[in-house]
């Protein structure tokens, strides 16, 4: 049964990873909106790390500001007072001025339309005869707007009913796509808000002033055309113009007819399937789109040197030496007339500037795109280094293809960034990332259950050893053979090979010669223990448990572990130094094996535990969980042997020890001393020893009281007096690191000294 698992997981491990794998390239081909999110989010950083640099190209907006409703009266102004505006604008030098808003209501302020909102009454009547020879104020605008020539009035396309059909100026040519219109790709929405057809009429151009946010409400890219969901003969659903790109044919005096390029036309390089928009020509000017024909914008952010107040325009402040040639957006910052918008650099700027970032990189010539490849190029990615990914880690294990991920994504997030800053091309490095990671997690997880599968098989073969102690006793009472157990006063060992998952690689093709390394390291090891009166709890794969006082009564049982401990270690460097002469002498790659041990003593419940089918004779308690947790943490502190405080309390001074940390191990919240067994009492009265144990707990005392300079001193002064018959560097080499987080975050002033380990 077990066996028929291991296979399955085998199967499962290329199976499910390869699933996901495909689920994470269909769900980026479909763009679903949250992946679409995510890499908005990435782009939105990259802007915010390195934004467009500012520079003055002659783009200025006329505010609408507080001041100027304080000065000039509340919103509406009278288009009389609009005129005079523009007047002044085209009188000190303004190149072309666009308005960034719909006068789609006559002027209430016209003096007939005054006079309509009169009570009835004979002088009303006269007074109404006399203002109808008197100029209507739209009239009076639609004038200034003709007389001053180079206009661009406002279309605003929105959702509701049709009315009626905005003046259209600037027109645009498709080179490609024979058979498709534009309207097949562009924005495409169902009415209109328009100016009067008086002041439409007059202007020199009428453009869209639409600045679509995104699903988040932020302000990326901005259609440079969109379409009027209203079929017209031969030329089908007619398309408009944004505000910039009007202005700009205005400025150039350009042909009312703009190029779009696409996907298809003659002479573009295009190796994907992708269709759509590619570029738009107005003049000589080339701005390059997305598919649908948005422009991505590259913001500086909020700049003050934009903006003029529009009442400083009227009171004669701000003349000719100011806006000369200068491309003028009329609009306003006043959060009461509800022009607001959000960029990735701005939570709240006037949408009015998005039209003036716009119209800079048009005037620069400085252009963020998306490649059309772009999307392809990331999914391929995805695919390669997934399937990689799936072949290998059940081969090669899981560190080397972290690693190898490691630098991938180090090196999808440099390049990105590399196009993002040098070509201004907008590369996703986090979708790809994210997907390799799923596929890594579930393959190395899958690998990581196989793994431990095959040492269960391992558990399983040794599960039916006793120890002699034991099976005598089971013989002379076989009424022990029940459910049950009682309380004693025990000693634990844990014991467990390090790196045994990468041990047992080695032997893939060899599950043999695995069973009799495992045999001829577990027979040293038990021997040790079971000539020193211990009891093999059972084998766990790689790991020992092991116990003393149970079932018979065993005398300084701490003693005896600790024996045992000192013992095992000199057996497995025996063992260690016979299989690297063997390994010589057959020319192979030497792997040693290595262990840590984890002793404690408490009282613990020992008996027959299990169901009355199948029952073992285990101990269970407290202090066998903290026994376990010494024998994981002897890694963390660069020691073999790790000792309970109860341990070393008891054994004192017959045994080289030192301590080694106050630490509070996973799964409890009070905290311990624990001890490392260094040697037996013969280096226990070395005089060497005694001098570099007086240094050691001079160091513990310093790091305590939080005296870092003095404890890092005593660090150095204990690797000089250690070396020669201990290895601590990783332990010291903690310390020091602990110390170096402690000088940038230092604990509070009444800490103990306690550390929490957070792995087992």
């Amino acid at each position: 049964m077990r066996m028929r698992k291991v296979g399955l997981l085998t199967g499962l491990q290329y199976i499910v990873p390869l699933a996901i794998l495909f689920i994470c390239i269909f769900l980026r081909w479909q763009n679903v909106p949250v992946i679409d999110q995510l890499r908005l989010t990435v782009f939105d950083l990259y802007q915010q790390i390195s934004p467009r640099q500012f520079e003055d190209v002659g783009v200025r907006i006329i505010d609408i500001d507080e001041r100027s409703l304080q000065e000039e009266g509340q919103w509406p102004w009278p288009r009389t007072k609009l005129a005079e505006l523009l007047y002044r604008l085209r009188a000190n030098g303004a190149s072309v001025v666009g308005f960034d808003m719909v006068f789609a209501e006559p002027d209430r302020t016209s003096p007939l339309r005054v006079v309509d909102d009169w009570p009835q009454s004979p002088e009303r009547d006269r007074i109404a005869e006399m203002a109808k020879e008197l100029p209507d104020h739209d009239q009076l605008f639609a004038q200034f707007i003709q007389g001053t020539g180079n206009v661009v009035t406002a279309v605003q396309l929105r959702n509701g009913t049709f009315e009626t059909l905005p003046r259209q100026v600037g027109n645009f040519s498709a080179a490609g796509e024979a058979g498709r219109k534009l309207s097949d790709f562009v924005p495409v929405l169902p009415s209109a808000a328009k100016n009067l057809d008086v002041l439409e009429g007059a202007a020199t151009g009428n453009a869209l002033i639409n600045v679509s946010p995104g699903q988040d409400g932020i302000v990326r890219r901005v259609p440079l055309l969109a379409a009027l969901d209203h079929e017209q003969p031969v030329i089908g659903k007619p398309v408009y113009p944004t505000l910039t790109l009007e202005m700009m044919r205005v400025l150039q005096n350009a042909p009312q007819t703009m190029l779009v390029r696409m996907s298809g036309a003659s002479g573009s390089t295009r190796w994907t399937s992708s269709e759509g928009i590619s570029s738009v020509r107005v003049g000589a000017v080339t701005i390059p789109t997305d598919h649908a024909g948005y422009m991505w914008v590259h913001f500086t952010g909020h700049q003050k040197d934009r903006y003029l107040s529009a009442t400083d325009i009227l009171n004669g402040s701000v003349g000719a030496e100011v806006l000369q040639h200068k491309m003028v957006l009329l609009g306003t910052s006043a959060a009461g007339l509800l022009d607001l918008r959000s960029t990735p650099l701005d939570r709240v700027i006037p949408g009015v500037e998005v039209h003036a970032e716009m119209l800079e990189q048009m005037l620069l010539e400085h252009f963020l795109t998306r490649p059309y490849w772009a999307a392809e190029v990331e999914m391929l990615v995805l695919l390669v280094v997934g399937i990689f990914f799936i072949l290998t880690v059940p081969r090669l294990g899981a560190v080397w293809p972290a690693i190898i991920g490691a630098v991938i994504t180090a090196s999808a997030i440099g390049i990105s960034w590399w196009a993002y800053k040098q070509e201004l091309l907008l590369i996703d490095p986090l979708y790809p990332v994210v997907g390799l990671a799923a596929v890594y997690l579930a393959t190395s997880s899958l690998g990581f259950m196989r793994t431990e599968g095959e040492r269960r098989q391992v558990r399983a073969a040794f599960a039916n050893y006793l120890s002699p102690a034991l099976v005598a006793q089971l013989a002379e009472h076989p009424e022990r053979l029940r459910l049950g157990g009682e309380t004693r006063d025990m000693t634990l060992m844990f014991c467990d090979v390090r790196g045994f998952t990468a041990i047992s690689e080695g032997f893939k093709s060899n599950p043999q010669g695995l069973t009799r390394l495992i045999n001829r390291l577990l027979t040293p090891l038990t021997k040790c223990i079971l000539d020193r009166e211990g009891t093999i709890d059972k084998y766990m794969g790689d790991c020992i448990m092991a116990f003393w006082n149970a079932p018979l009564d065993v005398e300084n049982h701490a003693h005896n572990a600790c024996d045992s401990a000192l013992a095992m270690r000199n057996a497995l460097k025996q063992l260690n130094e016979e299989r690297q002469q063997e390994a010589k002498q057959a020319n192979e790659t030497f792997l040693p094996l290595n262990v840590g041990i984890g002793i404690n003593c408490g009282d613990c419940l020992v008996g027959n535990m299990g169901s009355d089918q199948r029952f073992d004779y285990s101990v269970l308690g407290d202090a066998v969980n903290l026994a376990s947790r010494l024998e994981g943490q002897s890694k963390n502190y660069g020691v073999d042997i790790v000792l309970g405080e109860d341990v070393a309390k008891r054994v004192g001074d017959d045994f080289a020890i030192i301590e080694l940390d106050l630490i509070a191990v996973k799964g409890k919240t009070e905290a311990v001393h624990i001890f490392a067994l260094l040697g037996d009492g013969a280096m226990a009265v070395a005089s060497e020893f005694k001098t570099f144990n007086g240094l050691h707990k001079a160091m513990l005392v310093a790091y305590r009281n939080q005296h870092w300079d003095d404890a890092l001193q005593l660090i150095a002064q204990c690797q000089d007096a250690a070396d020669g018959f201990a290895s601590l560097a990783v332990l010291y080499d903690l310390y020091a690191e602990r110390i170096a987080l402690f000088r940038q975050t230092p604990p509070p002033a009444d800490w103990d000294g306690v550390f929490v380990a957070t792995s087992k």
